[in-house]
């Protein structure tokens, strides 16, 4: 599913199950020897998917460390982002050179619990979530909103290297086109020489499962191409 909603430059890697050949390496077994089981096959299955997909740009197999808030260290001159939820494990990796920042997000495509909606949508949001549940009701609206805003995040922190909230991106989304635009409410980081301020994305649905993802072309020259 990821290779249909990111750019050709992007390696991929993806599972419906968690794998049982699959190994951490000590540095990576550190981090999560306190987890519970569930976490830890988690992890273990998204590292092997970071690996398979950081092979296809010619690393071969290494520890993938994690940083003071939780993201992936990739290798010098690599972009990337993981994600995990109920069946689905996923990664993308892309050169530096060619994009400034990758994210990525997957989730059930179920209804989030109820008062969720609340935490992480303004008023306009919502009103545009309603219209789109009226227009196409077998898509679970609320919880992709919520995903979409987890890639931007994910995107988002390795330039700015600073929190971005629920609140601080207003999302659109195009449920024709299968895109998404954020305009950012925080001052962001400068890229391709401007400042950060507005974010896009593709998004999909199926088998169960939303996926959003946002990929920043490293220049305004040189678009992203699918």
């Amino acid at each position: 599913m990821l290779e249909r909603v990111l750019p050709a430059c992007v390696a991929c890697s993806e599972t419906r199950s968690d794998l049982p050949d699959a190994k951490l390496f000590p540095e990576e077994l550190a981090l999560v020897e306190r987890a519970v089981e569930k976490r830890r096959t988690e992890f273990t299955t998204a590292r092997h998917c970071a690996r398979l997909a950081l092979a296809e740009l010619g690393f071969p197999p290494g520890p993938i460390p994690m940083g003071a808030k939780g993201a992936p260290c990739w290798p010098p001159g690599v972009v990337g982002s993981i994600t995990h939820c109920d069946g689905y494990r996923g990664c993308a990796v892309a050169p530096a050179a060619d994009l400034a920042a990758i994210g990525i997000d997957a989730e059930p495509d179920t209804p989030l619990p109820a008062g969720v909606l609340a935490d992480i949508a303004d008023s306009e949001e919502a009103s545009r979530l309603a219209a789109l549940r009226r227009r196409q009701p077998g898509i679970s609206w609320d919880r992709l909103l919520f995903c979409m805003k987890e890639a931007i995040y994910k995107a988002w922190y390795p330039l700015a290297q600073s929190w971005l909230g629920f609140e601080d991106a207003t999302v659109s989304i195009d449920p024709t086109g299968r895109t998404f635009e954020a305009q950012l409410r925080v001052p962001g980081p400068t890229v391709a020489g401007h400042p950060l301020n507005r974010l896009s994305g593709r998004w999909i649905a199926g088998e169960g499962l939303l996926l959003a993802t946002v990929a920043l072309p490293r220049s305004e020259r040189e678009p992203a191409r699918f």
